[in-house]
């Protein structure tokens, strides 16, 4: 059903084939008895786990940058998602990157996008959040405006954050996408050590507390990134997102001369599947030498069941998919969630 659905969207533009495949996914679940049907094709898969405080109904989530507004939250339920992470968003609304800005590379099962978190602001989704169907935990993930000089960047993920703190179980900050100008020069102690103890000190948070994870690129160099985990440790960081998308052009099959015309952005999609696995795995065994492991969810890559059970083996607490859903459909998700119910079920 979804190959042939895929066959009619791949012809559209890639932007607009994903506003309007969701656009029709949500107005067919209000048909009376589709919800039913739904639960027939894509069965959801029960694998409750308890972490961050949190109950989640499976290991699966979706990551960032798929439903960027909160406007789907119950297509993303009926799918059987057990978590899903809205945005970027950002504390004022920004209408992105000029279009076109998303591109499917089909011979490589990838996409390349520089959308440049394009999102209808904090106050817009907090609106929709407060009608959240229950049963799916939520995560925000936010950054900072593009017109925010990084020296301002601070405030803009305080105001985020305090803005969505009622109505989301956790928070990611986007350190690292390739699409806002100089963002990923925010992937330092400093700016991260001086963001957290900001985070700490907000009322909101120090009523109730929410687990914050922080979202790094895969293009990091491993002292880059191990000279963050005396400042994640001193704050008890509660996890790391592995990974968002890369420069990296390397080993595509899609032909140089298709790369130059389509542009610069982040790729996303199996080219990705080493590169994420390689810096979890790497991740892993540094924070047990350091004595300091927060969790660990991997992203990137992800087209099958097998692809997440080695995230699982490899040290993730659970995965996120994004590229695999537009090229494997609702699918993917039970597919996913089944491998690692069976991974932990033969380590029991």
């Amino acid at each position: 059903m979804y190959l042939l659905l895929r066959l009619v969207m791949f012809r559209l533009d890639a932007e607009r084939a994903h506003h309007l495949t969701l656009k029709v996914a949500s107005l067919m679940l209000r048909i009376p008895g589709m919800a039913w049907l739904w639960a027939c094709l894509w069965p959801t898969v029960r694998d409750p786990w308890d972490g961050l405080g949190l109950h989640w109904p499976n290991r699966v989530g979706l990551a960032a940058g798929f439903d960027k507004d909160a406007r789907y939250l119950t297509v993303w339920k009926a799918m059987g998602f057990g978590s899903v992470e809205v945005g970027t968003l950002t504390p004022r609304p920004q209408p992105g990157n000029l279009q076109p800005r998303l591109f499917r590379l089909v011979k490589d099962k990838a996409l390349i996008n520089r959308l440049g978190f394009n999102n209808g602001g904090v106050v817009a989704a907090a609106s929709r959040l407060k009608q959240r169907p229950s049963g799916l935990v939520v995560g925000a993930n936010i950054g900072k405006n593009k017109d925010t000089p990084n020296e301002e960047a601070l405030w803009d993920y305080l105001v985020a954050f305090e803005q969505l703190h009622p109505w989301v179980d956790y928070f990611t900050i986007n350190l690292s996408s390739p699409n806002t100008p100089d963002l990923r020069e925010l992937q330092e102690a400093k700016f991260i050590d001086s963001l957290l103890q900001h985070i700490h000190d907000l009322p909101c948070q120090q009523a109730l507390a929410r687990p914050v994870c922080i979202k790094l690129a895969p293009d990091m160099e491993p002292k880059q990134w191990q000279a963050l985990w005396p400042v994640l440790s001193k704050h008890r960081i509660s996890g790391l997102v592995l990974t968002n998308t890369t420069v990296d052009r390397a080993g595509l099959r899609t032909s140089t001369e298709e790369l130059e015309r389509l542009g610069n952005g982040g790729l996303s999609g199996a080219p990705l599947m080493d590169k994420s696995l390689a810096m979890l795995e790497a991740m892993r065994h540094y924070g047990h030498a350091q004595g300091f492991l927060p969790e660990l969810v991997s992203v990137g890559g992800i087209m099958n069941g097998k692809d997440a059970a080695r995230r699982m083996q490899g040290g993730a607490s659970w995965v996120q998919v994004y590229t695999g859903l537009v090229y494997r459909g609702p699918i993917l998700v039970s597919e996913v969630a089944t491998a690692i119910r069976a991974g932990y079920c033969s380590k029991a």
